[in-house]
């Protein structure tokens, strides 16, 4: 989302308590980094909270550059020192969810947040109501010079912003419309315990989500459909709640889309990335458009597994035997660091430091933060959250958050504090990049055709996953939001079923539909940051331009120009910087050309399937 100077709150909100002891692994996170005592901690804290008086002073007084320049300093050394604080808060939150501390810390940053809201709620109102002219005047202003891009974003948002005294309510009110995602977080990761299944070896196996990932690869299809079925039926308990939550969440997006004066909650997120809709409207019916392939490559994967169905208990098993052999965390980074290469020595460099100064918090333990991600804030370091299970995915992801990582040190060396975030639209380019990078290397450095034939399939499944599924899931949201908006309700039911169809449509008439995939939606946390996952799919196509650009660029242009999106962060509007960077994201050219890649990869997956069966 856009670094606005008043617009903090939501990541301001998380909090937990400070550590006994730091971290002493190498792949664990050292917090020390962003404070190395609970003192400094607290002294940031109380200097947020003396500047708070001193930010409400200005307000009444926003009618020249100097005055204006004033409070854009004060705001953001404090903003950058409340973003540390919630940084640590939440990572320590994420390693923890169980933590018994966590929520008086919370609870008392919440309310330094919310006040920071409050306190600073008259800036934009205030200035949005100076006459056009005087706006221009600003804008062109010497001392306002560093936040010319930032007053024409202003100006866009003129017809959605309100008075100073809305604006101040409905800052107050930003917390309780945010909570449904902390219900959601506290019911599906410390109340929900997760079902068992006993193995072959008699082993009694915890379905946590990375076992759970884990079984449905296994080779054995009973294992894998007593591992569907036990999980989807322990969310039985979950699905009433959850269906509450969500219907909350997707409320609570409509409510303020309203009343910002927008059509709707999708037209109020695209706002927030200056998307226009015909991008999300374009996305979807090009891979409509393309749905008949991904039907086929699910037949294909009924022939090659000799099955009269595919089940969703079938969708991830390796279609190239054996189960892979684990990739140490070391061999990862070797991999990595040779795999990135083609990015320049100066982005391997960052890298490396990566690893060397523990940026990384690699395996999965109990009540951790499952899957993984990038955070950090201007003045930290990245740090990078992952389950790592030695699987060719983990090493993918690892690759994918670094790219994020990579990004923002890029840009942070670059750009002052207020262009030094990232819209999500162009965010998911740089991980997505580094996916599409590593998978190039990987498959040249295959040796075996069954290691040939094991990245083509990973290749396949990176766009079935980042690209098809992620568009279900914005039908999804899409279909959700607009029943709300017109007055429904969201039931369990309503959803199980919504989900269901979705899943029939998109993997065709070989998927077989089971009951329990119905409640796959609860599992999705994203849902909670509403018309978020749509950009893994149109970053995915931008990415695969980019890659492919530079791949076939022997003048390194094409890098130079990926250097500099790397660096821009939000100095301007996300389209024309990956215009800038060599791809149109406006035209549906780029999600066709990757659509157009997964057909000549489903067309070589049908070749291979093809000549085994041949083979004596």
């Amino acid at each position: 989302m856009k670094r606005r100077l008043v617009s903090l709150l939501a990541m301001l909100l998380l909090a937990i308590p400070w550590p006994t002891s730091a971290a002493d692994t190498a792949y664990e996170w050292n917090l020390a980094d962003i404070y190395p005592s609970e003192a400094e901690w607290m002294r940031d804290y109380q200097a947020v909270n003396n500047a708070l008086p001193k930010l409400a002073a200005f307000e009444g007084k926003l009618n020249d550059a100097k005055t204006i320049a004033k409070l854009f300093a004060l705001n953001e050394q404090t903003a950058r020192k409340l973003e540390k604080l919630s940084l640590y808060a939440h990572l320590k939150r994420d390693l923890n969810i169980k933590d018994k501390t966590a929520a008086q810390l919370e609870a008392k940053v919440k309310a330094l947040a919310t006040q920071y809201a409050e306190k600073t709620a008259f800036i934009e109102p205030e200035l949005l109501a100076l006459p056009e002219q005087t706006l221009k005047k600003l804008q062109n202003s010497k001392p306002l010079k560093a936040y010319r891009y930032y007053f024409t974003e202003l100006r866009e948002q003129k017809p959605h912003t309100l008075t100073k005294r809305e604006e101040r309510l409905l800052a107050k009110l930003a917390p309780a419309l945010g909570e449904a995602e902390n219900i959601y977080d506290h019911a599906s990761r410390g109340d929900y315990e997760p079902p068992s299944v006993r193995m072959p070896d008699g082993k009694t196996v915890t379905l946590t989500d990375h076992n759970y990932a884990t079984l449905l690869q296994h080779p054995d299809r009973r294992y894998r459909k007593a591992a569907f079925e036990a999980k989807a039926k322990s969310y039985e308990a979950l699905e009433q709640t959850a269906a509450a939550t969500l219907y909350a969440s997707v409320k609570a997006d409509e409510l303020y889309a309203e009343i910002r004066r927008y059509p709707s909650g999708l037209d109020a997120a695209l706002a927030a990335d200056d998307v226009p809709k015909k991008v999300f409207d374009n996305l979807i019916t090009a891979v409509h458009r393309h749905l008949p392939t991904l039907h086929r490559y699910i037949e294909l994967r009924k022939q090659a597994l000799g099955l009269d169905r595919v089940h969703s208990y079938d969708l991830y098993v390796p279609l190239a035997g054996k189960t892979e052999e684990s990739i140490p965390v070391e061999t990862a980074k070797t991999l990595l660091l040779e795999g990135l290469r083609p990015l320049g020595d100066d982005y391997i460099e960052h890298v490396h430091r990566a690893f060397t100064e523990r940026w990384l918090d690699v395996y999965p333990r109990p009540k951790k933060y499952t899957g993984g991600y990038n955070t950090g804030a201007y003045d930290t370091h990245p740090f990078i959250l992952l389950n790592y299970n030695g699987s060719l995915d983990s090493v993918l992801t690892m690759a994918h958050e670094l790219g994020h990582a990579m990004h923002s040190v890029y840009t942070n060396r670059t750009q002052p504090y207020h262009y030094s975030g990232h819209s999500i639209f162009t965010a998911e380019v740089a991980s997505t990049a580094n996916e599409w990078l590593m998978l190039d290397y990987l498959y040249k450095q295959a040796k075996t055709k069954e290691e040939k034939f094991r990245l083509l399939i990973e290749q396949i499944e990176q766009i079935r996953g980042t690209l098809y599924t992620q568009v279900m899931y914005s039908e999804f949201e899409r279909v959700i939001h607009d029943k709300v908006r017109q007055g429904g309700s969201l039931t369990a039911d309503e959803l199980n079923h919504l989900w269901l169809e979705l899943l029939k449509t998109y993997y065709g008439p070989a998927y077989a539909a089971d009951p329990g995939a119905a409640r796959g939606w609860l599992r999705i946390p994203h849902f909670y940051d509403a018309f978020y996952v749509y950009k893994y799919a149109t970053s995915l196509a931008a990415s695969y331009a980019i890659v492919s650009d530079i791949k076939a660029d022997k003048s390194g242009e094409a890098l130079k120009r990926y250097k500099q999106f790397l660096r821009s962060g939000t100095s301007d509007d996300p389209l024309r910087l990956l215009k800038r960077a060599g791809v149109d994201m406006t035209s549906s050219e780029p999600v066709e050309r990757v659509l157009r890649h997964f057909a000549k990869l489903v067309d070589e997956l049908d070749k291979q399937l093809k000549a085994q069966k041949t083979q004596p």
